[in-house]
């Protein structure tokens, strides 16, 4: 299982996922973190004096954003979320997607509905490299990785919106399931329209209705229908605010499951 840990359910509840995360280690579940960091990265950069701004849920990465979303992302959150990781009896190691060898992009040109943008150092991924992983877990050890790729067409780094890294890591290592930790309880076909959560759909229904959804939750849709395309079984959005959702798609259960 690959879990997109991130954002507001990494700032409310570190301590419950551990706990949880540990009971579902306990039972033989096999699991790769891929972490985000946007309101650490967002405080960061204010205390920089740098402003940054988002297109299409994508965040607009110039060479000085970089500097911080990467010292942010594989220099503090991965290793802070490691350590609790850790704390709750779980042996995790922090890794950055782009020093480890793992994530490979090109610079992003489009957005979720189709629309050219200059998003700057923003990575398309093209390919993932799982042997990192899959070391860690033949030691036992979960691994938490960072969003950040190498450039394959330069010697740098990019910035990969962490929704979308997680889909392709699912996908390179054929995840039974991904689920996305969001701050709703899952797809709604009509936002903001609370009755038209979708309990489940599939990939080839989702991929006709993601020209319909904004901001934050176009990149999520993308990461969805990208792992099913990669080979993953399913992907699940839910509320990561919510210890209890979490424990329910633990079980498989609850949110919105995307199928192929």
């Amino acid at each position: 299982m690959v879990i997109k840990f991130g954002g507001h359910a990494m700032s409310d509840n570190d301590g419950a996922f551990g706990k949880r995360l540990a009971l579902a280690l306990a039972d033989g579940l096999k699991v790769i973190v891929v972490h985000g960091g946007g309101p650490q990265i967002n405080r960061a950069l204010e205390q920089s004096g740098l402003t940054s701004e988002f297109i299409g849920g994508f965040r607009v990465t110039t060479p000085e954003i970089f500097r911080v979303v990467e010292d942010v992302l594989s220099n503090q959150v991965g290793p802070t979320l490691a350590q609790t990781l850790t704390h709750s009896g779980i042996s995790a190691l922090a890794i950055s997607g782009r020093h480890s060898g793992t994530i490979f992009a090109r610079r992003q040109q489009t957005l979720v509905n189709g629309e050219r943008a200059d998003l700057g150092l923003v990575g398309d991924v093209e390919k993932v490299d799982a042997t990192a992983i899959e070391t860690l877990l033949e030691k036992g050890v979960l691994p938490v990785i960072s969003p950040i790729a190498n450039d394959l067409d330069s010697d740098g780094g990019l910035n990969v919106n962490a929704d979308i890294a997680a889909a392709a890591v699912a996908g390179a290592v054929k995840a039974q399931e991904l689920i996305i930790m969001t701050d709703v309880p899952g797809i709604y076909r009509n936002w903001p329209d609370k009755e038209s959560l979708i309990d489940s759909i599939s990939s080839t229904e989702l991929e006709q209705l993601k020209g319909t959804f904004a901001e934050g939750m176009a990149p999520k849709v993308q990461a969805c229908l990208d792992a099913i395309a990669a080979g993953a079984l399913a992907v699940r959005i839910i509320d990561g605010t919510n210890p209890e959702a979490f424990a329910s798609a633990l079980a498989h259960n609850g949110g919105t499951l995307v199928v192929a």
